[in-house]
């Protein structure tokens, strides 16, 4: 059994930002839950929305921090240090610039990568070694474009690469709880949504 206890999803809050790129994190989360049957709840301590699955020797904790994405380890931060969750217990999602729509990937530790979610959640924790899954959302071409990118709204096309990519990636979420990551990594990066033509 993995010891994943907290899943993270990134992103900003309000209805203006709901269909943006930059809140895949939200889409998985919200998936995840759905796909549970839980509900996520406001938690004020938590500064996001939380929920809370149990599956037999299963206890996760979801959340979504409500606090704009630059100060996203508030609410991470709160929550670990209330439950005692280890950072390398902790997955977190987020849209990545540097994979295409339609694919996803599954690593622990490393840098921020210019995300200022990932950023903020290492400062705060004082650790890069929570796990991360990282959902693309392809690049604009230039730095100069990221910004207006990143909070605009994918395609059609596109935005059905992520959901499938999504629903994939709720898949890995499952098989790195019930077997471990190398399962997870398996059926998560064998995936491509999009056609190869």
């Amino acid at each position: 059994m993995s010891t994943i206890r907290l899943l993270v999803g990134l992103g900003n809050p309000g209805p203006e930002y709901s269909q943006t790129r930059h809140n895949a994190g939200f889409w998985l989360v919200e998936a995840y839950a759905r796909q549970h049957a839980v509900s996520l709840q406001p938690e004020s301590k938590f500064f996001g929305h939380t929920a809370r699955i149990q599956r037999g020797a299963l206890d996760l904790r979801l959340l979504m921090p409500m606090t704009y994405m630059n100060r996203s380890g508030q609410g991470v931060a709160a929550l670990a240090n209330f439950y005692k969750i280890k950072p390398e217990e902790i997955l977190v999602a987020y849209d990545e610039l540097d994979l295409p729509p339609g694919t996803a990937k599954l690593k622990t530790g490393g840098g921020a990568g210019g995300h200022n979610g990932i950023k903020d959640i290492i400062a705060q924790l004082g650790s890069p070694d929570f796990h991360r899954l990282r959902i693309g959302i392809g690049h604009p071409g230039h730095k100069s474009q990221v910004t207006g990118f990143v909070l605009g709204k994918a395609p059609a096309l596109e935005q059905s690469w992520m959901d499938d990519t999504i629903a994939q990636a709720c898949r890995s979420i499952d098989l790195l709880i019930e077997q471990d990551m190398r399962a997870a990594q398996q059926h998560l990066h064998s995936f491509k949504a999009q056609s190869e033509s």
